[in-house]
């Protein structure tokens, strides 16, 4: 068990009693931090391991990221690669500003090593997202920006929501994500049918100047995932990120039941073998034809690397990360180079 494991989780887990109010100030903190270099380097000498993989013809620094939905409004870009992730996605981010659902949103389940979230993109916008991108250097390891639907955007004008992020905010992302799968915007997930989903990634394509890649759900069936592939592959998008949290409860813990029929959506553990069930699915449809990015219920090494055997070329941590820390991300970043 890390130090990290034994005396800081621990104390993150008392602080404030809200887990968004503890996510919030030290997101805060990494903020300050990622502004004095000074302070940063010692850190990432001791967790970042460098290990370059090209995939989708961009060179990641390593082959683990932070998953979206930690820092939705970038403002602590600099602090992950000193924590050891060798990319970072941010957001998700929509064309309007938005407060989100209401609180409270997040709610730990450390028997089951999961937490719910039931955030709704509570984010400040894609034009904000923009002036702040435009004001700062270029990360040094690459970005990933993942944009989702408006609320107050009706499902009929969904890909001109898209579209609009899209111009904003794809000069300064190595990478967008479309998230079609998030369960925490009404009718968000309708937008990954076929019909649905032809329509909103020609049109995101057509526009885009940068590598696309689409965010799958773990709650879908084959057959769906099937026809989402077939309209990736159609239309040429860079690959597949698998998996969004899920609405499923049924693997948690016993004593975590009652608390995990909160609202949202699930990660951590109990999401672990599904989500090695899509990207082997996605991998084993496209005959490795389609780049994966393995996320969901990566909680310890053996995970990461049963992950990348399911055929995964990359990783994000989220709940993984919240649990385990930066050693942890130091820890697969050393396992899975090669």
């Amino acid at each position: 068990m890390s130090l990290y494991e034994k005396t800081l989780r621990p104390a993150l887990f008392r602080l404030g009693g809200d887990p968004e109010t503890v996510h919030v100030r030290t997101l805060g903190a990494l903020a300050k931090l990622s502004r004095t270099p000074v302070a940063l380097a010692p850190v990432k000498a001791r967790f970042f391991r460098g290990d370059p993989v090209v995939v989708a013809g961009i060179r990641f620094a390593n082959r683990v990221g932070l998953a979206a939905g930690m820092d939705k409004d970038g403002v602590a870009l600099d602090g992950w690669p000193a924590l050891g992730f060798g990319f970072a996605e941010i957001g998700t981010v929509t064309a309007k500003p938005q407060p989100g659902n209401d609180k409270p949103r997040l709610f730990r389940l450390p028997a089951s090593g999961a937490i719910i979230n039931r955030m709704g993109f509570n984010n400040a916008g894609a034009q904000a997202l923009a002036d702040r991108l435009e004001k700062r250097r270029r990360s040094v390891v690459p970005l990933g920006i993942s944009i989702g639907k408006s609320k107050v955007t009706p499902l009929a004008d969904a890909t001109q929501d898209y579209l609009t992020s899209l111009r904003l905010l794809q000069r300064y992302a190595d990478y967008v994500a479309i998230n079609v799968s998030s369960p925490n915007t009404p009718g968000l997930r309708s937008l990954a049918g076929k019909a649905e989903l032809n329509e909103l990634v020609s049109a995101l394509v057509e526009e885009s100047t940068t590598p696309l890649f689409v965010k799958v759900a773990p709650d879908l069936t084959n057959v769906a995932i099937g026809e989402l592939i077939g309209v990736c592959l159609a239309h040429r998008v860079a690959g597949i990120i698998a998996t969004n949290t899920t609405i499923d409860r049924a693997a948690l813990a016993a004593v975590d039941v009652a608390r995990g029929q909160e609202g949202g959506g699930l990660s951590g553990r109990p999401l672990t073998a599904r989500a090695r069930e899509v990207v082997r699915f996605v991998h084993t449809e496209t005959a490795g034809a389609l780049p994966v990015i393995g996320v969901g219920g990566i909680m310890t090494v053996d995970d990461a690397s049963r992950m990348l055997d399911a055929g995964a070329s990359l990783l994000q941590l989220y709940t993984g990360f919240i649990y385990g820390g930066p050693p942890l991300v130091r820890a697969i970043a050393l396992a899975t180079r090669g």
